[in-house]
C-alpha cells in the first residue's frame, strides 16, 4: 500500500515525462494507491502562488483519481501531532505531513525527494 507524494501525483496523473520508470512501476504495482487532501491543498495553494510545477487543476487531479481507484487518506489531527516527532531532515510542512500520514497509517510514501527519502517508510522513486 502506498501513499504518493504531490508531485507524483501530478507527474502521474499528467503522464510527465519527470515520472520515472521506477516510479510508475511502484504505483502500478501497489496494493492500494492513497493521496492525501493534504497534497490536494498543497496543489491549491502553490497553484494560487503561481509555482510553475503546481499548474493542475486540483479538482480534476482528486477527481480522476478517484475515478482511477484511488483512496483520499483525510488528514486528521494524529497526523498533524505526529509531525512533532519527526526529525528536522526536511522542512517543507506538506512533505513532513505526509511522513507522518504515512508512518501513522502503515503506508510507503513513494517520493522523488532525496530529502525526504531519509525519513523511515518513505521510498525513493
Amino acid at each position: 500500500m502506498i501513499l504518493a507524494d504531490t508531485h507524483l501525483l501530478i507527474w502521474a496523473a499528467g503522464n510527465s515525462p519527470k515520472l520515472s520508470a521506477k516510479a510508475s512501476a511502484a504505483i502500478l504495482q501497489a496494493g492500494a494507491r492513497w493521496f492525501s487532501a493534504a497534497s490536494i491543498w498543497e496543489i491549491s495553494i502553490k497553484r494560487a502562488k503561481g509555482f510553475a510545477d503546481f499548474q493542475v487543476d486540483p479538482v480534476a487531479l482528486r477527481n480522476g483519481l478517484l475515478s482511477n481507484a484511488w483512496s483520499e487518506l483525510a488528514v486528521t489531527g494524529a497526523h498533524g501531532a505526529a509531525v512533532l516527532s519527526l526529525p528536522p531532515l526536511h522542512k517543507d510542512p506538506f512533505d513532513r505531513l505526509l511522513v507522518a500520514q504515512a508512518q501513522i497509517e502503515r503506508l510507503t510514501l513513494l517520493t522523488s525527494d532525496k530529502m525526504v527519502a531519509k525519513y523511515l517508510g518513505v521510498r525513493k522513486v
